[in-house]
């Protein structure tokens, strides 16, 4: 922004810049810096649309899923205790139902959050969950299993799926029994809802590959082989979860490097038993010729891998 001042260095009006992000007035003729850690008094606004006025001020921001997009005025309870006014409002305005769905979009924000996913991972969920309040269904079920669920089922349909896992390890309370059933009963009432089947989205190992690794701290040479031997597995009917043969894949591609992970390791980092890492990694050990790149690795360093 620019605008009319006078500089003491060049002794005459004329024409200073002011840099928002520096917080600095600068001359525009001479370059001094005639004043520094500039506040700015205008008003703050939230929504940073490119156009020159925005009449959106600061404050939470607007939430369509939310029957008022989240700017209600509500009435707290009177300093002698009293909440009569309170407890009109709710009754005519339904404060209640809003305040149940707005923990529920809170608890997926939280969930999310803990996860590191992204908003449109968050949005989906918070859609859905909204979809079961208009719905009615959520009532006498628990608020942390469904939405967790809700999560789940987000992340498979936006190609970014987490393990039950992964989300039980950060949901309060909730278990993968738990989830899984409130999975089926949200697939279900989205069907009846809808008239039609939930498509979710196919599971592949290569999904959760470089997130493993990075669990796992390898290097990115042996992050790549993984990823390409990942792949190449799918040409294999090797019955397996993809969880489970993306766990074996990296347990293999680091035997093959100078940094070894111990089995343990990468049952820790994966969330696979190291039981079923094994049965796995038998079932690849035949065709590991085909599946490890051999930028990577020759066939003579395949026949001194251990045997499964």
């Amino acid at each position: 922004m620019a605008e009319d001042s006078c500089c003491t260095d060049c002794k005459k009006n004329t024409v200073v810049v002011i840099d928002h992000v520096a917080g600095d007035t600068v001359c525009s003729e001479c370059g001094l810096v005639l004043e520094e850690r500039y506040i700015d008094e205008t008003p703050e606004w939230r929504n940073f649309a490119p156009c020159e006025y925005d009449p959106v001020r600061i404050g939470a921001p607007v939430n369509p899923l939310l029957g008022d997009a989240g700017l209600a005025t509500s009435i707290s309870e009177r300093p002698d205790g009293d909440s009569s006014l309170a407890r009109l409002q709710n009754r005519h305005s339904g404060g209640e139902r809003d305040r149940a769905i707005f923990l529920g979009f809170k608890a997926i924000a939280d969930l999310a959050d803990r996860l590191s996913l992204v908003g449109t991972i968050k949005d989906r969920a918070s859609e859905m969950y909204r979809r079961l309040k208009d719905q009615k269904c959520t009532r006498g079920r628990n608020l942390d299993t469904l939405v967790a669920a809700c999560i789940y089922i987000a992340c498979r349909k936006e190609g970014k799926p987490r393990t039950l896992k992964e989300i039980c390890s950060v949901a309060n309370g909730a278990t993968k029994k738990e989830i899984g059933r409130a999975k089926e009963y949200i697939v279900k009432q989205l069907e009846l809802e809808m008239g039609q089947s939930v498509e979710m989205g196919t599971i592949h190992a290569g999904d959760f590959m470089r997130r493993f690794c990075s669990n796992l701290g390898m290097n990115n040479q042996a992050v790549k082989a993984a990823q390409e031997s990942v792949q190449k597995s799918e040409e294999f009917d090797i019955r397996r979860s993809p969880i489970s043969i993306a766990a074996a894949v990296i347990y293999i591609v680091t035997q093959l490097s100078d940094d070894k992970k111990p089995l343990k390791d990468v049952s820790l980092a994966t969330g696979v038993a190291e039981g079923t890492i094994r049965n796995s990694y038998k079932d690849l050990h035949p065709h590991l010729p085909k599946i490890i790149p051999s930028w990577y690795a020759q066939e003579e360093d395949l026949k001194n891998l251990c045997s499964p």
